[in-house]
């Protein structure tokens, strides 16, 4: 068995508590948790904490939640926990005079195979740009976004029916078992960090808007299906609905694609045997699950049993 480490987990989304709780149940010894300051949410306005720190405060570790990580009393606070190591999932970035602080360093579970799909969003452009193979990857942290040198990595392999959802949990899943093996690695010094190798085309995660997950139904329909997929559960793809001379929004989360030779203009919808489909360059894309606004998200079918589409109704 590797020594053990003292470790400070540094998260704070859902997707970070299984890494968490991978060190908590290890050999190596979690010395502190950063995490996310509690925001107000909802209509109340509560304090809202982060998913890190309700699965922290189950246990007797100390927890810090800086609102400038670069503040002299941050970084002295990190400094007298004398960890060996800073783990980081789904946090923010940090300056250098946070992550040079261990001996080991400071790594990042990253949900791609670097260098592809650096940026803030792997899960959702490894699904919109209909990739067969993902993966984990655990990289030293530097200067720059997701460039640092790789410790270990984890293929993962893209189900035809994945959405951003499905993926994120099968990676949650996994990511406490390759944490450890890079705690390990690190403690008994049989980890060797590798430089980046730059490939030929690296493809980009960049940050989600709204400029860039509306649906543009004059592409392919596979390529709108795995756009869609790409963005469930959230952002969520989105579209306009023109239809009796209104206009609306609509979320689209589920669809699939059929080939053929439509004969409609790409947008223009049928509904019928409680079927919605679109059409599109190279056939139809039939709409799943949606939600129109001010509703809850449905089935197509239990949608058409209340809601009438007009003759010319489009997406735009």
């Amino acid at each position: 068995m590797s020594k053990s480490l003292r470790v400070v987990f540094m998260g704070t989304p859902a997707f970070a508590v299984p890494g968490l709780g991978s060190i908590i149940e290890s050999q190596h010894e979690l010395v502190g948790v950063v995490t996310a300051p509690d925001r107000p949410a909802g209509r109340g306005k509560k304090l809202r904490l982060s998913a890190v720190k309700e699965a922290a405060l189950e246990y007797n570790i100390p927890i810090f939640q800086p609102e400038k990580l670069s503040s002299d009393d941050t970084v002295a606070q990190l400094e007298a926990l004398e960890a060996d190591v800073f783990v980081v999932v789904a946090f923010r970035m940090l300056p250098k005079v946070v992550w040079e602080l261990p001996q080991l360093g400071t790594f990042n579970l990253h949900a791609s195979l670097l260098p592809q799909y650096r940026g803030a969003a792997p899960i959702h452009w490894s699904i919109i740009n209909g990739e067969q193979v993902s993966g984990l990857t655990t990289f030293l942290i530097d200067a720059k976004i997701d460039t640092g040198a790789i410790l270990l990595q984890k293929k993962l392999y893209i189900l035809a029916d994945d959405t951003m959802g499905t993926l994120s949990e099968r990676m949650q899943a996994q990511s406490g078992e390759l944490i450890i093996a890079t705690l390990n690695g690190l403690a008994s010094g049989t980890l060797k960090p590798m430089p980046q190798q730059e490939a030929a085309a690296i493809n980009t995660a960049p940050k989600l808007s709204r400029e860039n997950t509306q649906i543009d139904w004059c592409k392919p329909g596979q390529t709108i299906v795995h756009f869609i997929h790409g963005l469930n559960p959230f952002p969520t793809a989105w579209t306009l609905l023109e239809n009796n001379e209104e206009t609306v929004q609509v979320k689209i989360q589920k669809a699939h694609f059929i080939a053929g030779t439509p004969i409609e203009t790409p947008g223009n919808i049928k509904a019928e045997d409680k079927q919605l489909y679109v059409s599109v360059a190279d056939g139809y894309v039939y709409i799943d699950r949606l939600q129109l606004p001010n509703n809850k998200s449905m089935e197509t079918a239990a949608l058409l049993n209340g809601f009438q589409f007009s003759a010319t109704a489009r997406f735009v």
